[in-house]
């Protein structure tokens, strides 16, 4: 009996998917920051502790050490460059989950876009707050249950330099875009989002650790089994719905965040 081929006889969604994506039908963009000793990462103030920035360390390089081979070591915090937030990250979701426990149908989902481009171009502390979203809604239906908010704030073209992504004032202090408390309060509460994906360098806005309650993306999404996804790339590729959001995180167990590579998979439109 001669066996089947399975390119050619599997059917179902999972089929047409890899036969749309080899016939050029779905595209899939990257929205992930290269990683590298340059990329631009948090700096927080004294007293407070830092991560270490992404290096690479050889180990052997096609010579004595490794003579057919050549790899590193990997030195880098979790939280650096794109990267995902578990719950454990926080401390109200200190009894939350860890990366490694997140659930791999909640880091898959549908996109939604959110243009925030032209406000935070005219305000680099632009808060989004719950009208922002009630305006989406109204325009393009209900964000997605078990989906992805996607904040395009244009902060990617900040990322040639430290200084100009982080947008640090005379007195250290950041200014980036982000959400109010009460935005932050409903998504995790109200909206059956799994999380949020940001351009800049954190989830938070830059002004954060002043609003009330402090840090509240971080405070209410994380407490409440959300996640969020930071430093992406490419939003203006994707349309504000139609697009699905792949999250792939290292599964670090104990990891308080991790890494990630994101893709977005969307339709090519036809010609």
């Amino acid at each position: 009996m001669k066996s089947s081929n399975a390119n050619t006889t599997a059917t179902g969604a999972a089929a047409r998917f890899i036969a749309d994506l080899g016939a050029g039908r779905i595209s899939v963009i990257d929205l992930t920051t290269p990683l590298s000793a340059d990329t631009p990462t948090l700096e927080l103030p004294s007293p407070f502790a830092n991560l270490i920035d992404f290096s690479l360390e050889e180990v052997s390089a096609y010579n004595e050490p490794g003579p057919y081979w050549k790899h590193h070591n990997i030195h880098t915090g979790e939280h650096i460059g794109t990267h995902l937030d578990a719950p454990i990250h926080w401390t109200t979701g200190r009894e939350g989950k860890d990366v490694s426990r997140i659930e791999p149908a909640r880091l898959v989902g549908p996109a939604a876009v959110l243009d925030i481009t032209a406000e935070a171009g005219d305000d680099s502390d632009f808060l989004v707050d719950i009208n922002h979203l009630h305006a989406w809604e109204a325009e393009h239906g209900a964000l997605p249950h078990g989906g992805w908010l996607l904040i395009r704030s244009g902060w990617e073209h900040r990322s040639g330099t430290r200084q100009e992504f982080l947008n640090n004032d005379a007195q250290g202090l950041p200014h980036s875009p982000g959400l109010t408390g009460e935005c932050a309060r409903w998504i995790a509460e109200e909206s059956g989002l799994s999380g949020i994906g940001v351009e800049t360098v954190g989830i938070d806005a830059g002004i954060a650790a002043g609003q009330q309650p402090p840090f509240p993306a971080h405070h209410f999404l994380l407490g409440n089994d959300k996640y969020g996804i930071t430093s992406l790339r490419n939003l203006g590729k994707l349309p504000p719905v139609g697009a699905a959001l792949i999250v792939a995180p290292l599964p670090i167990v104990g990891g308080t965040g991790s890494p990630a590579r994101v893709f977005a998979v969307l339709d090519v439109p036809a010609q």
